[in-house]
């Protein structure tokens, strides 16, 4: 590999770029939604770049805050900083970077994002430390990421009506649900060092449970989004769409046989984000 590759390599690993999929389809759906139709190219440049340094900035400082913890996890040790591939030095300063990237595409946006941008920051913050007291912290990692069309929306329009809250109120449980899938990773290691989680707190069979209950709810979210804002059929197939890759989703693992968790994780739900997007795309252009 070019010496000149490894670098970005290391901080696109470190932050699993490849994982921004997640999110940042449901903040060009709350930007599209919120004008019913495709917002200025200027707002959708200054939305990814917002989207890009947020969820870099959340990342390294989860790996700072989550270095120790990580060394002593035989799934993690191997990231770049317990594995030294990486100094935290060197992520303190992507970080800096990240933020500066951040806040210079928030005040690119709608006035009022320029005295909203500290919510999502507060948010990767506090997340971190939370499994250090709480198995509540899935809960807070889906607030957090339901920002994302929460905050396409308010940056195109600078209003915040309730269809937006109901579309980031989806997103979140439906990321707290298959982060309650994620626990199950860590259980026993977790329960080793005192840390709280679903799968601790509840075991197998209660992260199952809970998953499903939060990812039926999600469905009803993005229902009552499409109710509220009177949208049309091709929306509708799309949050058809979303529940059927989540019964997928839930039936590719069971309690006694988690084999294919990270297909679950990572291939399915990356699925249906970018399906949604899809359908939503369609409804607010055909």
């Amino acid at each position: 590999m070019s010496s000149a590759l490894v670098m970005p390599r290391r901080f696109a690993s470190l932050v699993k770029i490849e994982h921004t999929i997640f999110a940042l389809p449901f903040a060009y759906i709350g930007a599209f939604l919120s004008v019913d139709g495709v917002p200025s190219a200027h707002d959708l440049l200054w939305i990814t770049l917002a989207m890009v340094g947020a969820r870099s900035l959340a990342m390294g400082l989860n790996r700072l805050v989550d270095a120790d913890i990580d060394a002593r996890n035989p799934r993690t040790s191997r990231r770049e900083l317990p594995a030294g591939t990486l100094s935290k030095g060197q992520v303190t300063a992507f970080c800096a970077l990240a933020l500066a990237l951040y806040l210079v595409a928030c005040f690119q946006l709608e006035p009022i994002v320029r005295w909203l941008w500290p919510v999502p920051l507060l948010g990767f913050v506090v997340y971190p430390y939370l499994k250090r007291f709480t198995w509540l912290s899935h809960f807070w990692l889906g607030a957090v990421d339901g920002l994302a069309p929460v905050g396409g929306w308010v940056a195109v329009t600078g209003e915040l009506p309730w269809e937006a809250w109901a579309l980031g109120a989806a997103v979140a449980v439906w990321i707290a649900g298959f982060d309650f899938f994620y626990s199950l990773f860590d259980r026993d290691v977790d329960s080793e060092q005192g840390l709280h989680s679903v799968a601790v707190r509840f075991g197998v069979a209660g992260a199952f449970w809970g998953a499903r209950f939060l990812h039926v709810l999600t469905v009803a979210l993005l229902g009552a989004a499409g109710i509220g804002l009177e949208l049309g059929w091709l929306y509708w197939l799309g949050v058809a769409a979303v529940a059927l890759l989540l019964a997928y989703e839930h039936s590719l693992v069971r309690p006694d046989d988690l084999r294919r968790l990270d297909a679950t994780f990572f291939t399915v739900n990356g699925a249906i984000s970018v399906a949604f997007f899809v359908f939503v795309l369609a409804e607010v252009t055909v």
